[in-house]
């Protein structure tokens, strides 16, 4: 199946891309009617076990990317971090996932290692703006020109959209503000006409952005992709807890489950009738199971 490029994509409008961490989620999200997919930094972290403070490895964030897209041919947004080190480390950090078959990515300006900015109370630290647009620079010339790079960063107010202009001058296609950059809509307003290009979007559970960043104010303010990066995570999260909880506390298992998706539903999701349909196509007779 053909994937369509994410910058194909955004150039026709906005796009709602929900955060997935595995083949399960991705699957899901397809089967939902998304056009793209983001693969949360947050979530694939939290996958592990672990906060979102860059304690997984490029490799595990890279292995975690490829079972996604060997899940669904939806285009994905991939979060890199800081590209694990320095501009050397982002450039191959970037081909990597370019290789994936990832159709954007998007990279920090945060010291390594990064911190979750809605997970800390005081503003994150960041690199100096000749590191940041260095590393933009190395990962643009390691990667394909189709394949949207976009420059998240953690500063604020006027330094945010000084950042920002350096960052697409080094080749950002995108700029990221995170839920912290700015407090009005109107100031998201003023960095996509001050900086030039169109702006990605996070708008995390619980957070002012999602509150109040409609589709009209999407496009007033010139967002092309819209993550929804925690969404999913949380309500997976919740619904596992409440059944484990109950399950615990010695309830029956076919009560617990009646809310639950159905056996064959799941079956279905996850693929069964094509591995069944291939088993009679390919295998001798009698070898089907």
């Amino acid at each position: 199946m053909y994937r369509r490029t994410l910058k194909d994509l955004t150039s026709h409008g906005l796009v709602y891309a929900p955060g997935v961490w595995d083949g399960l989620t991705a699957r899901l999200a397809d089967q939902a009617g998304f056009s793209a997919l983001c693969a949360s930094g947050f979530a694939v972290s939290a996958a592990l076990g672990l906060p979102d403070a860059e304690l997984y490895t490029q490799t595990e964030n890279l292995q975690a990317v490829r079972t996604i897209l060997e899940a669904s041919k939806l285009p994905l947004v991939a979060d890199i971090d800081t590209g694990y080190g320095n501009a050397v480390n982002a450039a191959r950090t970037a081909a990597k996932f370019a290789a994936a078959g990832v159709g954007g990515m998007f990279m920090e300006d945060q010291v390594s290692p990064k911190s979750c900015p809605i997970c800390v109370g005081n503003p994150v630290d960041l690199i100096s703006v000749a590191e940041a647009t260095g590393k933009i620079r190395a990962v643009r010339d390691s990667i394909p020109d189709d394949i949207l790079l976009i420059a998240r960063t953690d500063a604020r107010g006027d330094d945010a959209i000084r950042r920002a202009q350096t960052y697409v001058a080094a080749g950002a296609d995108m700029i990221m503000p995170v839920t912290k950059t700015f407090e009005t809509v109107e100031q998201w307003q003023r960095c996509h006409e001050e900086v030039g290009v169109p702006l990605m979007a996070t708008l995390t559970a619980s957070t002012w952005t999602e509150r109040e960043f409609t589709p009209e104010v999407l496009d007033q303010i010139g967002v092309r992709l819209a993550l929804l990066p925690t969404q999913v995570l949380m309500a997976a999260a919740g619904a596992a807890r409440a059944t484990l909880k109950r399950l615990a506390a010695g309830e029956p298992p076919a009560e617990v489950g009646a809310d639950a998706l159905e056996h064959h539903e799941f079956m279905e999701l996850i693929g069964f009738p094509e591995v069944e349909a291939m088993q009679k196509k390919y295998l001798p007779s009698g070898q089907e199971q």
